[in-house]
């Protein structure tokens, strides 16, 4: 009888075929599954990227740079030191802020009608610092104080009242004081000063009739009486110019033939 599962030609065996049996499946199963590698984990979602640091967006926003918040905050120091110096050391303080305005102001005054072979004249820009401390800081300081004491309110009505007082009673006072002081200590005689007086007061008071009364109603009618002073310095910049070249004139000169 012929061997199972082999290759007859004729009665001889050429090559037996063996079958793997059924038992043999199992195991083979087993095997394959302790040799093969675990399916792998799917990879977990990249991270968000970091968030921009301030450094690098600064970058981008040069208006908000730590420079720009930093001048800024140094602003309002000197601001709030400003302010508490005024309510500490009010009269004093807007001494100072006037020398200030009308040093600057001289200068820009001679620099503006300096020829090109001339020089500063230090010696009147010394002359007009004085003033300021000693003269118009104060002067302003008590002046403001008075009117606000006279006419409390700051209706429109009382604004007008104030700006009238200025230009009716301050103004032509402190110009003659600013005149006078100025033709002193330039050495001229009591005639010189008259003279100078009659020359130079009428025209400064029809150009402060011209510059002032805008400037009075903002000072009177927005402004806090304690800063009243600087806002009214600040105004007078322009008109420093214009007063420190008026008192800057020779003499008149029908006066120095008669003095002579």
């Amino acid at each position: 009888m012929a061997t199972a599962g082999a290759l007859h030609v004729g009665s001889r065996i050429l090559l037996p075929i063996r079958r793997s049996t059924s038992s043999s499946a199992p195991w083979s199963h087993f095997r394959s599954h302790l040799h093969s590698k675990p399916p792998s984990a799917p990879h977990p979602p990249p991270p968000p990227p970091p968030p921009s640091s301030p450094a690098l967006s600064s970058r981008f926003t040069p208006a908000f740079s730590p420079t720009t918040r930093r001048s800024g905050s140094i602003g309002s120091v000197v601001v709030a030191w400003y302010l508490g110096s005024i309510e500490a050391r009010p009269v004093l303080t807007k001494s100072i802020t006037a020398a200030a305005i009308f040093t600057v102001a001289d200068i820009t005054s001679q620099m503006i009608t300096l020829r090109s072979e001339e020089s500063l004249d230090l010696i009147r820009t010394l002359r007009m610092a004085s003033y300021g401390i000693l003269i118009s800081g104060p002067s302003l300081h008590f002046w403001f104080n008075f009117v606000s004491k006279v006419v409390p309110k700051k209706d429109v009505l009382s604004t007008f009242k104030k700006m009238f007082l200025g230009q009716a009673v301050y103004g032509p006072i402190i110009n003659c004081v600013f005149f006078s002081y100025n033709a002193g200590l330039q050495g001229e005689t009591i005639p010189e000063i008259i003279a100078r007086l009659k020359r130079d007061l009428i025209p400064t008071i029809k150009s402060g009739l011209i510059y002032w009364p805008l400037c009075d109603f903002i000072t009177f009618k927005f402004i806090p009486v304690h800063l009243q002073p600087l806002l009214s310095n600040s105004f007078s910049f322009l008109w420093t110019i214009y007063i420190t070249y008026m008192a800057g004139l020779k003499k008149p000169e029908a006066e120095r033939i008669t003095s002579s």
